[in-house]
This record gives C-alpha cells, structure tokens and sequence, in this order.
C-alpha cells in the first residue's frame, strides 16, 4: 500500500470517528492517551522474555515467565457478564492490554491473588437481584480472584520513545490547554448526528483488528509519535453473549440480537430496545391492549376509505322537507340518472332506486354491496345515513351546486388504506415516526463510543497505578480522560468524581500505593454511578446491566406519611462562560404546584458563584426543605426549578444605587411531577434540563419534561431521599354521602351572590372570596350541570385526604354536555379522576363534532401528567375507527412537534398514531409529507425571486411536483383526505402578490367526473391563527344553524402543515372587495353602488338579483357578528370577499383579539367591525334605509344573542389554546378580550342595544373607507401589466368575433328613471354586419363615462374622442341637459365606432355595447336595483295609518321595561324630503306629563331603526292592567319645533309579568284609534 494511500485511508477512518458522539478535541485526547499507553506497553513488550524469544503474547507454542511484580488495579465489584458460547476465555475486569492477560495456561500475567477492594461508595446501578452480605447474588465471594481477562492484540515493537522532562506541577482541578498542544484541535464542538452509521463504517472497515491481519492482507500505517496529525484508533472488538430468556420484558436487553460490549473496566453497556423506559414500555402495552378491540376485519371500524362528513342532528331541522335533486352516474349504465328525493331518504334507498334500472330482478339486489361516491371527491357515503345529513348536501344545497354522485361496487373500491392482519400481529412500538418527524431528538452518545473512553479511562488508570516517573503527567492524562468520559455524558461532573480528582497528587511525589488504589477506586466507582446516572435520565440505546424485574418493595400509602418533602441541590452543570461572565449571585427558587396554583411560599437557595473543576458550573450542595408534608401533597403536583441570577454592572464603574436597583433575572426553569406514572414519589438522583426563560411566557403551560433535547441545556442536579419503601399515591373512593339542596333554600342575599358568579362563564376571573363562597354553596349548585368548572376550580385543596368528598361531588353531578366537559380539561384540573370523567363525558360526541374541537384536545395534551391518559386512549380509539380523525390528528401532532417544550410528549403520540393506523395509511402520510416538503421548497424559490421573473421560476420549480406524481401515482391532500390528486396543471398555476407570495395550485383530481383542484399554498405565515378563527367561525355556524338560524356563512377550509407553511381552500366564483371596488376607479371605496353593480350584473334577473340581496343581507350580519366577538382587525377591502351569489366572508386573519393593524402610531382598524355604506347601498336597495335594514339590524342583535348563551364554550375553547405559542393568544388579556365582546352578564335587551350601537359606529366612521383607499393605492405597485380593466356592469367581456362587426351607433333617445337615484338613460340602436335590423342598448351618462375612463387606462388620450364635461350648471337632471348629452354622446360614439380599429374593435367598446339582460326587456326600467315592492311603493292609508312601530315590551320586578325598535313607512313631508323623527313615550294615565320618555333622533329617515330601552320603575303590578302607553312620533324642525308623523295608544291589559312580546303597532294620524 503507498503511503498515499495509507494516508487516505487514515484520514477517512478519523473523519469516521468524529461521528462516534465525541468532539474532535475528544477523540483527539483520548487516542493520544491510548498512543502513549501503548508506546509503554511496547516498551515493557520488549524487555519481557517472550519479547526476546520472537514469540507474541498469548503464543502457546512457549512457555512464558510472570513479569516482574506490578501494582494491582482495585476495582469495584465485578458485574455478572454473560459468556459467549465455546469461549476460551473468560471477560475480566483488566481491559484488554496484552500484557494484563492470562497466559496459555489460564493463569493471570501478574499478581491478582488480592481480592480487589469493594467502594464504601453507593453503585447507581440496575441491580439483577437483591444485594446480600456485600456482593450480589450469581457472583463469587469476595475472597475468590477475579476471572482470566481476554488476550489483548499484539503490537509491533517501536523503538524507545523519547522521554519528557517532567512539567511542573499544575492544579488537577483546572484544565490546561497549553500542555499537549499539539494534541487538540481548535473545534470543540459535541456532534451526534450519525453517530450510529458513522461507528458503522467504521466497524466494517477495520474487518479484523490491528495485529491480527488476515491471510493476504497488508500491513497497516505504522503508529507514529506525530505531535501536529491525529493518531489512529486501535480497533474494537464486539463479543456477543448468549440470549438471554426474557422474550416478554420491552425494556430487557437481548445480548444476542441487540449485542453487549465489555470495556476495559470488566462492566458491559447492553443495548436495549427503545421501549427501556418502563412508562414508554407500559404505553407501548397498553397500545396492543387497544388495538386488539379493533380488529382489520371489522369493516364498520376499518372500511379502508374516507367516508363522507355528516352534521348532527339538531343541523338537520331545516332540510329534511326539501327536495334535493340528485345526478347518479355509473359504469353499470351509459347515461347519468336524475332523481328529485326527499331530504330524509336514505342513501341506500337512492341506491336501491337507482339498480332498479340496471337489474331486472330486484331480488337479487343487495344494497350493501353498493356506495355512492362524490364525483370529484374520494368521499363515500354511508348507505344509512339521510341525504339531508351528509354535509355535502348541505353545501350544495346552500350555494345552488349540483349534486353528482357515482355509483359503484363495494368489491371494486380499494381499500389500500386499510389495516390488514400484518398490522394486527405487529407489536406496538414507538419507532414508526421517525420518518415522518420534522423535529428528531438528537441521539445521545453511542454504547461503542462510551465503550471507547472508557477502556482510555482503564488504561491511563493503570498507566497511573505503574508508572515510576512523570507523575505529574500521568495524573493530567487520568483528569483528561475523565473529562471526556464526562464530556460524553453530557458534561455532568458529579461530585463523587469531583472528590476523587481532588485526591489525586498535585506534585510530583507519590502517595502512598494503597492510597492511591483508594483513589483510582472511588475515581472508578465515581464514573460508574456517572454511567448509570446517565443512562437512567438520557435516551441511550443501552444501559449498564440487563434489565430485571422490579424487586418487591413494601408499599406506603402517601396519605399517611407525615413526613415532610425535602431535596438536596448540588449544583448547575454546563453553566454558559456567557453567563459567567455577565451573571452573579446565582440561585434556585424551588416552588411546588397544583395545576396553577401555588401550595406553599417558593423555597431559595443561597446565592453562588460560579465555580471552574472539570466545567464551568455553579455548586449549592444545599437542602431544601418545604413546609408541606407528603400527605398534604395531591398527586399530580408539580416540582418547578427556577435558576436566577443578577446581572452584573456594565463596566466603567456603576453606582451602588444602580446595582441594588438590578432585580434577578430568571435564567432557566424546569418542571417535573414529584409522584411518576405508577404514582409512587420520586427518589434517588436526578439530573434535570433547564428550558430557557423567555419574557412573556409565565401564563403558559410548562413542560413536565426536563430539557434534553437541547444540547446545551443547563442541568441542574438534585438528590431525592431514598428509603425501603415505595410512597405511592392510591386513588380515594369516593364518599359514600354527597348532599344536593334546592338553590331556593338559599336566603335572596345569597342567591344573588351566587347568581352574579355562575355567571361569569369562565373560571379564569373568580376571585378568591368567590371561590371561597361559591365552594362553600357548592351543594346548592348542581342544577348548573354546566358550571361544574366553576365549582372544582374554587376548590381549596386537592390533598388525598380532600378526594372523597370532591369525587362525590363529581360522581353525583348531572353528566355534563361534551362541549361543557371540554372545560374540565384544562390545566386549572390535573386531577386525573376529574379528566377521566371529563372524558368520560365527552365519549358520547360524534366523529364530526369532535373534528371541531380537535385543536383543543391535542393542546388538552400538554396538561396531561403522564404519558398515558383517558384523553390519550380517547383519541387514538377515535382515529382507529375513522380516517378522517387520523388523518387531521397526524396532521395537528406534527404540527405541534414544533413546539420544543412539548416536542418529546408529541413525538410519542404520534409515533403511537402512526402505530395504531396500520401501514396503509403510515405510508400515504409519509407521501403528504414529501409533497409538503416539495411544495415549502418551490414556495421558497418563488418568494426569492424578483418579481418579474417568479411565474418562470413557479413553473420551473414545479417540475419537481411533477416529478413526485410520476414517483407516487397519487396523494391526498393534507386540507382535506378527501381531495386526492395525481397530479398537477403547471399551466394553471400562478401567485399572489404579497408579502409572502402565496402560491395558487390546481391539482388533477384522481376522479375523471371531478374538476381541477385549487388551493393555496402559504410559505412563511403561520396559518395557526388562521385555523384557530375559521374554527371559531364554523362552531358559531353551527351553533346558529342548532337554533334554526342559517346565517349562510361560507366555511373553508385552512390547515398548518408546519410552523410558517400551509395549505387553504380556494373559494370559486368570488372576489376581493378591493378588485369589485376599483372597477369604479380607484377611488371606488368611496363610492355607494360598486357592490350593488357587481351583484346585479351576475344577477341580471329579478328572481336572482332578490336572492343574491337575501344572502348578502343573512352572510353580512354573520360576519359583523364574528369578527366583532373574535377582534378580528387587519380589515381592508383584500381581506374581504364576495361570491357572485352574494355570500359575503372574510380571509387572512393575520390580526385578531383586538390587536389592530397600526399604521405607524395609528390605529388601521377604527371600527368595532367592516359594514360600509356600499354594504347598506346593497341592504337597502339604495341609498336611504329601508325595512330591509331593519331585517339586517334584528339578524345582527339575534346572532350576537344565540352567540353570548354559549360564552363558556368560546371561553373554554381559546383558554386551551393559551399555551398553542399563537402570539396573539398568550395570556389572559387576550381571552378577556373575547370576554368582554360577548358581554355575559348583560341582558338579551342590553346586548341588542349594544350591538345596535356597534352598527351605527361602524357605518357612520369614514375611517374604513379612508383605509380601503389607502390600500387600494398601495395595491397598484402589484398590478400586473396583463390585467385589462373590465366594466363594472358587465358580467363578462365580448369581443368583435364574438358579436360580429358594428357598422354604426346613434343615441335615438332619453328615458327618465326614478330608482335607484333620479336621472336619465340613453338608447343607443346598434346595427352591425350580417344581422338584420338594429339592437336597442340602454346605458346612463356615468355608465359612458366608464367606458371613456377605461379606454383611457389603455390607449392614450390622442387616440380618442373628448368626452362630454361631466359638470353642469343649474339642475342636472333637467330634460334640457338630458336633451344636450344624447347629441353630445351621439358625437362621441360616432367618433369612436370610427377611430382606429385598435380602439373601434377592442373588448371594452364591444362589451359596452353588447345587450345586456335589461335591454332584452322593452319597456323596463334600466339599471335599477329591483328591491321589495313595500320599500318604495308605500302609501299611507288616507287619514288613517301613518307607518308602523315595532316594540318589546316585558314587565318584571314592578318594572315595566319598552324597547322601541324600529319604525317603518312613514311619510314624507310635505316638501317631500325625509323627516328625522324620534320616539316619544308616556304612560297614561299621567296628569302631570311625568312619565315622559323619548328616543334619540334619526336622521333624513322614513324607516329608522333605534333599539332603545326605556324603562319605567315603581309601577305595582296591580296597576299594569290600567296602563296605556300613548308612543307619539315626531319629526324634529328647526328651532325645537316638532311635527307629529304618527301616534299609537297601546294598552297593557294583555301584558303578563315575565311575559315578553315583540311585535308591529300601527301608527295613526292625532286621535286615530291603534292596532296591530
């Protein structure tokens, strides 16, 4: 081999190394050790007499003589090795130097007849049985010599080293870096990533180890005393052992199959499997215990497809007497069936209807052998459910789409996705996601690397023990050596290895032989509690001995040790040099909690700095005690572990004021349950990773997990007391007793007080004086099943002996609703008999249901104690039995992996997802996956590039999309598993110009009857937020579709798939106010009729233009009500959209809980909610208020009251999402904001009058049409080039080829309209080529000045006619002006029909001209907004009815409460404007004029609309029968003088105390008699 080569060859085997969980610093020491050492056993190699004869070590073929007498290594005692089988030799406890080995005869090569000498110190070790007289059982008695050690592999003889002079003495407790220079290298860096292929490598690279070369096989690269190049590592040798009998143990090692290794210290690591944790392992179990209730053959459980969405059944009220037309197509016949069913027909009777025309004998028929199918989606349908109960239908029937269903057989659906028998027979286990995780755990150091240091340990040991000169040196190879075992093990230094480096020689005298063997021992047993200290807190993939069964150990009920709780803190390890240096006066605030509440007053250490052994750590080796016993301790509290410090003073000099000003400042926290998942306190030591403080973050929920995910983390080491007994935590039974007294037995006061707190809907808010009462009336409350959150959060204590009587309580309360169960869950109740109930509760919801609220329930996740959970079991039973709940339950789990604190707890749940779900639907997650990835990455090259050049750069990108259709024949999307793909229209896709360059997709339906797929996909927002409030605004849409209020809100889809990335539902046929408004130019937003326009030109007819005014009108009022409960601010008119159907929503929610937009120090968002004048143009069907508004305001106050009654459940909903890491829902402030907008303790009265308010404010602010117009300026830098302006009155465009040629235009005549605003319209008669005779068109003067705006937009001025002036003088309505425009614009037309063909023949013109469909009806009005006949056409009965008055009238507790609510259809007057009238009450009999009461004034109104209380106290209810209320409407003049429009006389004879009535009182001229 050439040197060349040889050097190769070591380079690549050291680059293998670097990966073995060690720094090069490390590795670099330890092989310069091993160097060293070796050098010396060479040299003792070549003064032995088998050196001198030519005969190797361990040769047979000679006899050997002992060498002379060494020192002999002490040890701690051994531990049981397992032999291989048809070994000859046994495993020791030397390591594995040549010249420590037995000889061919079996006997040691040295002295070992001295047993070696057992630690006083206590070994953390597994035991394998109980330890009696001082050794274990299975091993030798003390007295008996230590077992032959394994011969060592020969090394070559060198020549003689050179020798050092000794170096000066240093302090063993600093590390120098200066000494061995040479040896180091400047990275000093701990990399463990491919730690386990790296070893790999290196193992199979080195196929015998050195010395030992194979036949044909050339010598290696000789050891060389380089001081600047990194030595080569000495080979390892893997022995297996025999298997051991523990096939049922998760957490045993297999020596066999998994492997063992024996280091130099005679102690072997076992590799163990990833269920060695004993909670993992008992999950694990539990696991199949789950899965086997869920066989694959159980079809109901295991269909193998997605099945399609139903709504509950209070959601079915309304469409179960409808008719639904349904299209049936097939392969079974050639055309498609049409069938007209009724809402509550079956879908297997659809079935049955639609084989009659395929099958002759209907007997033969077997209906469950067939499914209907969405066309265009993989959704099937149950074959017993209603039409009328599949959400799908609902849809369809909400927005006028067909419904097209496919029909096929059962045989020939595939059902890939399906859990088969492989699945059923696979044990559970916890490695399925590691794949599929975007967030991995760093793996912790290898059992080969460890392994390694630990033999350089050993050997310098020894070294140490042997040498006669250079002491000094030796004992710093011995601290170096220990610092890299330390270093591996994740930088801890006990103080066990502290302790006995400081009892190593300093100078270079010796110490006496025996005490340095005590030295070396304690140093040994030292490491090997470090060892095992190690494996019992990190994810290692081994341990220090085979795992056994837990020895039985008395038991002590927790409830009766009255000892109470204390710890000991030594120290904080891996302390930053940062902090060192900017930090002083380090300590630990110890607290102990209950959910969120504190048990006692927070315990502190003293204060310390830091210190510098081995590392650079802080020391307290202190006591905490607290004043708490163990039996007052509930069993999930929580143990938290705050580092603060005081930073130090700047430098230059700070005043002593200044420094006693600086408070400490938290550094770190941890938290950890001080009873584990059996429920048995915690003991022994216990090492735990500080998660760093961040400002903000107090009210969120904390980790029960130490932080060891981060390889940086500060650990602090804390000893728990350790006895003969287990404290275990039994669960009470509940008391036998539990009172229930009628709510009227309490006094008034006390009903009052009660009354106000229950109804405060939230817990989060109760003080502790309502806490204390409402715990004390607790037994008089449970008639509020749904305030049972209240109650158990006012408990005092939650101590062992304080169980009975709450789980009494709990056992006896009504079963709560499943919505209210969910406020059980959060973090106020760790209780885990109370969750269980919660739980328990909330099995009886439905697979759609619990779909809305599944967000909450895996946040519910973190606020669990252990890692198995009823809430856990619940969830993974849901996603068992339906895809759909797998599918978004992946989805949301992965999601969560993002957050760090959490990230260890959700790996594990969805890792036993993946588990439960089968390998069908593991493989199609990990497809959705990869396409994620794919898209995040050309998303990303999308948003670097410029702009002009980011439609190439999409299409380029997306040949990589492509490419994963051609590798995947298809993949659902992760929006919705019924949207399946198999590929996508690179031609069709495009972006969106924002910030962040949203990217529009369309997909190929894996269905041919299905049409392209559009959604959008985000890179770099967090869609979170966005998910959170189309969540809330679904809920509330069912929630006002449960009490027969169909709001028409339109509800798309939006998922995160990632922090920053996700995917949203694109919605068809609709468009941003923003491109509606500036049809109208750009200052469009101010202008009254763009909306109005847009709708009626996609609905031209009347029947249509009434239905989309009647959805806008129902979808608004939803939207104001939403976004005003939720704070949803950010609202220009591109965050709005209209559908030509009229269903007005909202998009990005960017902003939300009242965190406003600012726009430098100002406010964007001015308004309680978006509702312009243009929105109430369309309302009224004009610009002057009609009943219609009155419609709209009763909606408004409706929904906001329908909304209030389920306050709680909004409540509970967000309170679960606090600690989400949302940065707009972070604490309590933000949840009473949404408190405060539903405004609970108000009255329904109070809350319409409130809300009414709101709709005034908003529709009176100009704010938002200012903000509309400011951002429809800044939208211009983003308008494309390609983008033609269009008419706003136009539905669509037309072009010269399409219409034919115009030969001429002349403007015949004027007509004068009257609605929606008075003014005139111009015929124009079109003729044009090849058609016979001449087509009539109607447009108005501005409709001209629309198309000459355009035109504008696109040729230059020179290449058109001048339009007529738009300004006149006098009235210009005038039939004389109208007279002068027809033969101003005939000129302008004639001009323009012959100008250049560009500008004759362009769309704009031919669109101008082309009829629409209110010219193709002569003798109709033209472009009027066709609005209800009663609006307009109103005319007061002659000297009778003068309008209408609508009023509320309610009388309780000698009060009589009237809300006058809106009047309509009064008359003008006689100058024919609007009056501004107002209301004006007195209850006669009244002589004195004092009960006179009057409303506000609306302004230029003929329907005002008021919703104002006016309340009259003190009347006895005797008197309520002899009451008239005289109501006078007055019109408010000039000078305070009032004219009478109309007056009502109302008798209350018929109004009942608590009665309530709402209705219409006809108003009548002065002295006219009143009825309804």
């Amino acid at each position: 081999m050439s040197a060349a080569q040889m050097q190769s060859d070591g380079e690549q085997r050291w680059g293998c190394l670097e990966s073995l969980g060690l720094s090069p610093r490390e590795l670099v020491l330890a092989e310069a050790l091993q160097m060293e050492y070796d050098a010396l056993s060479r040299l003792r190699q070549d003064k032995s007499p088998a050196s001198s004869k030519g005969l190797p070590d361990g040769d047979e073929g000679g006899s050997n003589p002992p060498p002379p007498p060494q020192r002999e290594l002490p040890l701690p005692p051994p531990r049981p090795v397992p032999s291989p089988p048809g070994s000859s030799f046994q495993m020791g406890d030397w390591g594995s130097d040549p010249l420590l080995q037995p000889n061919g005869d079996g006997q040691p090569s040295r002295s070992n007849t001295q047993p070696p000498t057992s630690s006083k110190e206590p070994l953390y070790i597994l035991e394998t049985g109980p330890m009696s007289k001082g050794h274990y059982d299975g091993l030798p008695p003390p007295n008996e010599p230590p077992p032959a050690l394994p011969p060592r592999n020969p090394l070559p003889p060198l020549p003689d080293p050179p020798r050092r002079p000794p170096p000066t003495p240093r302090d063993i407790n600093l590390f120098s870096p200066e000494v061995d220079q040479p040896k180091l290298l400047s990275a000093d860096t701990v990399n463990y990533d491919h730690l386990n292929d790296s070893l790999t490598k290196l193992n199979g690279n080195w196929s015998s180890p050195r010395g030992r070369r194979g036949v044909g096989e050339q010598g290696g690269k000789p050891v060389a005393r380089s001081k600047t190049l990194p030595p080569q590592v000495p080979p390892r040798t893997y022995v297996p052992t025999p298997k051991c009998a523990r096939a049922n143990r998760r957490a045993s090692a297999d020596p066999v199959s998994l492997g063992s290794r024996l280091n130099g210290l005679g102690y072997e690591l076992f590799q163990v499997s990833e269920e060695r944790d004993e909670e993992v392992a008992a999950f694990c179990h539990m696991l199949d215990v789950l899965r086997s209730a869920y066989p694959c053959n159980d079809l109901s459980k295991n269909a193998g497809f997605v099945w399609s969405p139903c709504v509950t059944q209070d959601e079915l009220q309304q469409a179960l007497g409808v008719s639904i037309k349904v299209t049936v197509v097939s392969e079974l016949f050639r055309e498609p069936l049409t069938f007209t069913c009724d809402g509550s027909s079956t879908v297997d009777l659809l079935i049955y209807q639609t084989l009659c025309y395929t099958h002759n004998d209907l007997e033969l028929i077997d209906v469950d052998g067939y499914l209907l199918k969405i066309c265009g989606k993989a959704e099937f349908l149950h074959n017993k459910q209603t039409l009328a109960s599949l959400e799908y239908i609902q849809q369809c029937l909400k927005f006028d789409w067909d419904i097209r269903l496919n029909l096929s057989e059962r045989a020939s659906v595939c059902v890939e996705l399906a859990r088969t028998e492989d699945d059923d027979e696979t044990p559970s286990s916890m490695n399925h996601s590691i794949e599929l995780q975007e967030r991995t755990i760093k793996q912790t150091v290898t059992r080969e690397a460890l392994t390694l240091l630990l033999d350089t340990f050993h050997n310098e040991a020894e070294s140490f023990l042997l040498s006669e000169v250079e002491i000094p040196l030796h004992v710093e190879r011995l601290v170096q050596s220990v610092k890299a075992l330390c270093s591996s093990l994740a930088s801890v230094e006990t103080p066990d290895v502290t302790s006995a480096l400081n009892q190593l020689p300093a100078c270079p005298c010796r110490l006496q032989p025996r005490a340095e063997e005590k030295v070396v021992e304690k140093l040994t047993s030292a490491i090997l509690d470090l060892v095992e200290l190690y494996c019992s807190t990190f994810n290692a993939n081994f341990h220090t001995a085979p795992h056994s069964y837990r020895p039985t150990v008395p038991i002590q009920e927790a409830g009766m040790v009255t000892n109470v709780l204390s710890f000991s803190v030594y120290g904080a390890h891996r302390i930053p040099i940062t902090w060192a240096a900017s930090y002083e006066g380090f300590f630990l605030s110890c607290s102990l909690t209950h959910g969120a509440t504190e048990l006692c007053a927070p315990q502190h250490t003293s204060k310390q700095a830091v210190s510098k052994y081995l590392f650079h750590l802080v020391v307290w080796d202190q006591r905490v005690c607290f004043p708490v016993q163990i039996n007052q301790l509930p069993r999930e509290t929580q143990l938290t572990v705050t580092l603060y410090a005081s930073p130090l003073p700047p430098p230059g000099g700070a005043e002593e004021k200044g420094k006693q000003r600086r408070s400490a400042e938290s550094l770190g926290w941890v938290t950890m349950p001080l009873f584990n998942f059996r429920h048995v306190l915690t003991c022994g030591r216990k090492l735990l990773g500080l998660w760093p403080s961040t400002p903000g973050s107090a009210g969120n929920a904390r980790s029960s997990t130490p932080n060891f995910s981060q390889p940086d983390s500060v650990i602090v080491q804390v000893d728990f007391p350790t006895s003969s007994f287990e404290v275990r935590f039994s669960t009470p039974a509940p008391a036998e007793f539990s009172p229930q007294y009628e709510f009227s037995r309490l006094d008034q006061h006390s009903q009052k007080q009660l009354r106000d707190i229950l109804q405060k809907k939230s817990l989060f808010w109760l003080s502790q004086e309502e806490k204390r009462l409402l715990w004390e009336k607790r037994y008089f409350c449970h008639a509020e099943s749904s305030r049972l959150p209240l109650v158990l959060a006012s408990a005092p204590r939650w101590e062992w002996a304080c169980l009975p009587d709450i789980y009494a309580l709990l056992r006896h309360w009504a079963c709560m609703n499943h919505l209210d169960a969910v406020g059980l869950l959060h973090a106020t109740f760790p209780d885990q008999e109370c969750r269980r109930t919660a739980v328990q509760w909330m099995d009886t919801i439905s697979d759609p249901e619990l779909l809305d609220f599944l967000p909450q329930l895996v946040q519910a996740l973190k606020y669990e104690c252990y890692l198995d959970s009823p809430l856990v079991r619940f969830l993974l039973r849901r996603a068992i039995a339906d895809m759909r709940i797998a599918h978004y339950l992946f989805w949301l789990l992965k999601d969560a992996l993002q957050d760090s604190q959490f990230s260890v707890r959700y790996q594990q749940l969805l890792a036993a997802v993946l588990c439960c779900v089968g390998r069908g639907l593991r493989e199609e997650f990990d497809r959705q996956s990869w396409l994620v990835s794919i898209l995040a990455q050309v998303a990303q090259r999308v948003r670097d590039a410029s702009p002009s050049s980011r439609q190439a750069v999409l299409r380029e990108a997306l040949d990589e999309v492509k490419q994963f259709f051609s590798a995947s024949s298809s993949c659902r999307l992760p929006l919705n598993p019924g949207l399946l793909v198999k590929g996508i229209n690179i031609k069709s896709c495009s972006f969106f110009n924002s910030n962040a360059v949203p990217l529009k997709l369309s997909f190929q339906s894996m269905d041919p009857l299905g049409d392209q797929i559009n959604v959008i996909f985000k890179s770099g927002d967090d869609l979170r937020q966005d998910m959170l409030t189309l969540q809330m605004i679904r809920i509330m849409n069912k929630i006002w579709i449960q009490e027969g209020l169909d709001m028409r809100m339109v509800i798309f889809h939006c998922f995160s798939t990632g922090r920053g990335r996700g995917m949203v539902e694109m919605i068809p046929n609709a468009e941003t106010l923003r491109k509606i408004q500036v049809e109208h130019g750009v200052t469009g937003s101010f202008k009254d009729r763009p909306l109005a326009d847009w709708l009626l030109k996609h609905n031209p007819t009347e029947d249509e233009y009434e239905k989309a005014v009647e959805n806008f009108i129902y979808s608004c009022a939803g939207c104001c009500v939403a976004t005003y409960i939720l704070g949803i601010c950010d609202r220009h008119n591109d965050n709005i959209m209209l559908k030509t159907s009229g269903h007005m929503f909202h998009i990005d929610f960017g902003k939300f809980l009242g965190h406003a937009q600012m726009f430098g120090s100002i406010k964007r968002d001015r308004v309680p909610f978006v509702f312009t004048s243009d929105m109430a143009y369309v309302i009224n069907g004009g610009d002057k208020p009609s009943r219609r508004f009155h419609d709209f305001v009763d909606l408004c106050c409706e929904a906001y009251n329908l909304i209030r009654k389920h306050s709680h459940l909004f409540l509970n909903l967000l309170g679960l999402m606090l600690s989400c890491g949302i940065p707009e829902l972070s604490d309590l402030e933000d949840l009473k904001y949404v408190c405060d907008a539903l405004r609970p303790h108000e009255s329904e009265a109070d809350a319409t009058m409130y809300f009414t308010r709101l709709i005034e404010s908003s529709l009176g602010s100009v704010a938002t049409k200012l903000n509309f117009f400011i951002h429809n300026l800044a939208q211009m830098k983003f308008a494309s080039s390609e983008e033609r302006p269009v008419l706003s009155f136009a539905p669509r465009v037309y072009t010269i080829k399409s219409d034919g040629s115009i030969r001429s235009l002349f403007v015949c005549q004027h007509m004068k309209t009257y609605s929606p605003n008075k003014g005139y319209t111009y015929v124009v008669k079109v003729e044009r080529d090849g058609q016979q005779g001449a087509t009539l068109v109607q447009r108005s003067f501005e409709e001209f000045h629309e198309l000459h705006t355009k035109l504008r937009l696109i040729f230059p001025s020179s290449k058109l006619p001048s339009f007529p002036s738009r300004f006149v003088i006098g009235r210009s309505r005038g039939e004389a002006m109208a007279d002068r425009r027809k033969d101003e614009l005939n000129g302008y037309v004639w001009h323009l029909i012959h100008a250049t063909p560009e500008v004759a023949q362009c769309d704009l013109v031919y669109t101008f001209f082309h009829p629409l469909p209110r010219d193709e009806r002569p003798g109709t009005v033209v472009n009027t907004l066709h609005t209800k006949p009663g609006d307009f056409s109103w005319s007061p009965v002659p000297g009778k009815v003068a309008g209408e008055v609508k009023l509320s009238l309610s009388f309780k507790s000698d009060k009589l409460f009237i809300m006058v609510m809106h009047i309509r259809s009064l008359q003008p007057l006689q100058d024919g404007t609007d009056p501004d009238p107002y209301v004006k009450l007195y209850l006669l009999p009244d002589p004195q004029k004092t009960s006179k009461r009057k409303t506000k004034v609306a302004r230029r109104t003929c329907n005002p609309t008021y919703n104002e209380m006016l309340v009259y106290d003190g009347i006895p209810r005797g008197d309520l029968k002899q009451r008239v209320i005289h109501l006078r409407v007055l019109n408010e003049g000039a000078f305070w003088e009032s004219t009478l429009l109309g007056e009502a006389f109302i008798p209350l004879k018929s109004l009942e105390p608590g009665q309530h009535l709402v209705d219409w009182y006809q108003l009548g001229t002065e002295g006219s008699e009143t009825s309804r």
